[in-house]
């Protein structure tokens, strides 16, 4: 049997206090939808559908990039009701999974097992909860045979003392969800249609309704408001965490660093406290990432060491290269192996050779730079004329002395040197000495200006 997946995603989440949609709100850089449906996908589902209302159009703009079929719930009148509105879509031989657009946390290997048991008749996951107030309570028969839920507000005082609750996470076969759907009542507080209350109709049947518990108590955790988004965040972090130390990643502090993306490490990384990635990263062998860095789509060359307080963005740092402290490479850049950016060093759409060095306070932009070349503290390529981006072309073993301005279009040949101070307009041909500086005068028996109080 084909597997497809029905995401609940229509709630208005009006307890986050936000004009956001609630399975927009982020959980490590991503929306709390976008984990959901990536769990899913793990599944290889024959098709994933999302039901959607509050804020729909937003939420569908938001993940268009996935291959979903969106269907829209108008009038919110609970779990049943917003599965009923799905399955005119699903495939009457399949097997449905129903997940919670706002339950990110929650595992492929646990739900692969609920879905084992969903073949025949249904099955729920379930958790044991210490405290578990405000879930509905899992009603069993003496042999453990489960009968159905009761949610939290009808329950009684003796439902009320069961520690096992109710996940919503349910799988059934799409045909017992297409009969017994349309039975459900609304005589509840709520005057809503609960999913679970299929699990009775089942019972009646004779079938035997399968359950498994979920690992954690997170695993299953909704969030509902701010204070459990910032639950689900730490524990996510938590996991990335353990993961990397236990892929032999050295961590400073396993409580201090942030995964907002996808980050890859070879053997031997070194992260210090306070690192944030971001997007798609990866770290090489024997990378060294120092405190307080973000790397945002970054691939760090083997051996690379990124020093304290350093910006990388869409950029690629060669084998055994330097950056920082303190520097900042936008979009674009590339360094070569072993080349050198220093601290206070910007750069934008820029090539550095192998072995090249930027050490300190420059600004490189929009150039392409050789090997071996050493650009002087306070150098800036001026690569905008208010119009247009001009390029720079600098050749192997270059040296550029210290605050130069290099004005582009511009190419500085192989082995040309431009002495310190200068201003460079033209193209400095190989091995020339170029000087673009006005000449020094000494103006002897010069005095002074004082100020004027000091005239009287």
């Amino acid at each position: 049997m084909n597997l497809e997946i029905i995401v609940l995603a229509a709630g208005q989440g009006t307890r986050m206090k936000s004009q956001l949609p609630k399975v927009l709100h982020t959980l490590a850089g991503r929306p709390l939808l976008q984990h959901v449906l990536q769990t899913a996908q793990g599944l290889q589902p024959h098709a994933v559908h999302v039901v959607v209302g509050h804020g729909a159009e937003e939420v569908k703009s938001a993940l268009a990039a996935f291959p979903v079929n969106w269907v829209l719930q108008e009038e919110q009148l609970g779990t049943g009701h917003a599965v009923q509105q799905a399955m005119p879509g699903v495939d009457a031989d399949s097997v449905v999974l129903v997940l919670y657009g706002d339950v990110p946390l929650i595992t492929g290997p646990t739900l692969e097992a609920l879905v084992a048991l969903a073949t025949e008749s249904p099955a729920l996951l379930t958790a044991r909860l210490e405290s578990p107030a405000g879930y509905g309570r899992i009603l069993r028969d003496a042999a453990g045979a489960l009968l159905g839920v009761v949610e939290h507000r009808d329950a009684n005082a003796e439902q009320l003392l069961i520690d096992e609750i109710n996940t919503g996470v349910l799988a059934a076969p799409a045909r017992d969800l297409q009969r017994y759907l349309p039975q459900v009542g609304n005589a509840n507080t709520q005057g809503e249609y609960y999913l679970p209350d299929i699990l009775p109709l089942a019972v009646e049947e004779g079938r035997n309704i399968g359950s498994c518990e979920a690992d954690s108590e997170l695993d299953i955790l909704g969030v509902n408001d701010r204070v459990q988004l910032n639950q689900v965040e730490r524990e996510f972090q938590r996991r990335q965490a353990e993961r990397l130390l236990r892929e032999g990643v050295s961590l400073a502090d396993a409580g201090r660093i942030d995964v907002r993306g996808t980050l890859s490490c070879a053997a031997d990384v070194s992260i210090d406290v306070n690192v944030v990635f971001e997007g798609d990263v990866i770290l090489g062998r024997g990378v060294s990432i120092g405190p307080n860095c973000v790397i945002r789509n970054a691939d760090i060359g083997d051996d690379s060491t990124i020093h304290g307080m350093s910006h990388i963005e869409e950029a690629r740092v060669g084998v055994g290269a330097s950056v920082g402290p303190y520097a900042r490479l936008r979009p674009g850049t590339r360094l070569a192996d072993e080349a050198r950016v220093g601290n206070f060093v910007e750069t934008k759409k820029a090539i550095i050779g192998p072995g090249s060095k930027v050490n300190h306070l420059s600004y490189v932009g929009d150039c392409e730079m050789g090997a071996g070349v050493n650009i002087g503290a306070g150098t800036i390529t001026c690569n905008y004329d208010g119009v247009n981006k001009h390029q720079t072309d600098i050749g192997d073993g270059v040296f550029v002395g210290s605050n130069s301005t290099l004005v582009a279009p511009l190419e500085i040949a192989a082995r040309g040197f431009v002495a310190a101070g200068s201003t460079i307009t033209e193209a400095v041909a190989s091995s020339d000495l170029a000087l673009g500086r006005a000449r020094q005068r000494n103006i002897s028996g010069w005095s002074r200006p004082v100020k004027d109080q000091e005239k009287d």
